[in-house]
Order: structure tokens, then sequence, then C-alpha cells
């Protein structure tokens, strides 16, 4: 579900005079008044959280650091450890 950001049109609360997130789905209407003091809101235009390039990917560097083991596929069947605590390798047999 996509989190949208809402404000005060006129004169509000504390709470929709500094914007507010809120969780809905797709097919639900857009609110109209603020859920707490009834002030009319518009949906705001916000900047969506994009991923570029491998920015989202954990580097080998960090994986022992985040408390993650990885593994790399050495061939049939035979996976060998790459970062992290475990085993050095694993096999299907």
């Amino acid at each position: 579900m996509p989190i949208y950001e809402y404000a005060a049109v006129a004169q509000g609360c504390a709470y929709c005079t500094a914007h507010f997130d809120l969780r809905q789905k797709l097919d639900e209407a857009e609110l109209t008044a603020c859920p707490q003091c009834g002030a009319p809101v518009q949906r705001v235009l916000s900047a969506a959280g994009v991923a570029i390039g491998n920015a989202h990917v954990l580097k080998e560097s960090n994986v022992e650091k985040k408390g993650f083991t990885q593994y790399r596929r050495a061939g049939n069947g035979v996976y060998e450890k790459t970062a992290g605590k475990g085993p050095k390798f694993i096999s299907g047999d």
C-alpha cells in the first residue's frame, strides 16, 4: 500500500498543519478532512523512494557487520562462504 502525504489547506491543528502521512489502498478515496480536527486537507506531491543502481544491494564488506552470512555458488550444488559466520561450504549431499 502506498503512503500518501497530506497537509492542511486552511487553519488546522498541529497534526495537519505540519503535514501527516497516511497509508491507504490505491482504490481508497483521497482524504478531504483531517482525521483529528476536521480541517480541510489535500494530498501533497512528495518525492518517491527509489533505489538507484546497486545502492540497495548489501555489499560483502557490510554483510558480516549486519549479522548476515553470504554464500556464492561454486558449482555442482556446492556453495562457498564469502562473508559472515557459518560453515565454509554448503552442499546438497
